[in-house]
């Protein structure tokens, strides 16, 4: 097995990092969250986030990005059921844009670790993205190594999304959303639809 060096590791976390701050919909999706409902109740949002997004290292590091090369069609149909999720979560959050917040002392309900995991695995290009990377910064890598790397993906999401959903549900960023909830919400949603959409329509 071939040592994975330091210079290695800090370039797949770089690399990793600023792809993380390229928004998409499981960053949308934690913001919102945090602004609306605050840190307690959204950061198992966040961590089932993070770990759906690290799954798909996971994956890559056991050849599902060769599974997709070999066959087409598999990746197809998981960007068209990725793409419809997406946009099922859009039209929720649209209609939902008007319903009032919980007032205090009021049970907090919303999305929690199952509903983050699966948001961030119905969009399959990060195994490519994964994959291509892992090929290209550890060319030689498999064993213990394999895992090694995962753990690192694994904890530069959680960190990821633990500071969003931290940054986000701050006392005066909350008071910004709840004066234009309903603008917002609509926004988030939008934004996620339209990402859903471009999951289905792009090659």
């Amino acid at each position: 097995m071939d040592a994975v060096t330091l210079p290695q590791l800090a370039l797949f976390v770089g690399t990793l990092a600023l792809a993380i701050l390229s928004p998409g919909p499981g960053i949308i999706a934690a913001s919102q969250s945090a602004a609306a409902r605050g840190r307690g109740p959204s950061m198992p949002y966040a961590v089932g986030l993070a770990f759906g997004a690290s799954l798909w290292c996971l994956f890559a590091l056991f050849g599902l990005t060769v599974l997709f090369q070999l066959v087409p069609a598999l990746f197809a149909a998981l960007k068209i059921a990725g793409g419809a999720y997406l946009i099922w979560i859009a039209i929720q959050m649209w209609r939902h844009a008007a319903d009032p917040l919980a007032m205090a002392g009021e049970t907090v309900t919303g999305p929690g670790f199952l509903q983050g995991m699966v948001l961030n695995l119905s969009n399959p290009k990060p195994a490519l993205f994964y994959g291509g990377i892992i090929m290209s910064i550890f060319p030689a890598l498999h064993g213990p190594a394999a895992g090694m790397i995962y753990v690192v993906a694994l904890s530069v999401e959680v960190t990821f999304y633990a500071v969003v959903t931290f940054v986000m549900a701050t006392g005066p960023v909350r008071r910004s959303y709840i004066s234009a909830k309903i603008w917002i919400d609509r926004v988030a949603g939008a934004l996620i639809g339209a990402l859903g959409l471009s999951l289905i329509i792009r090659n």
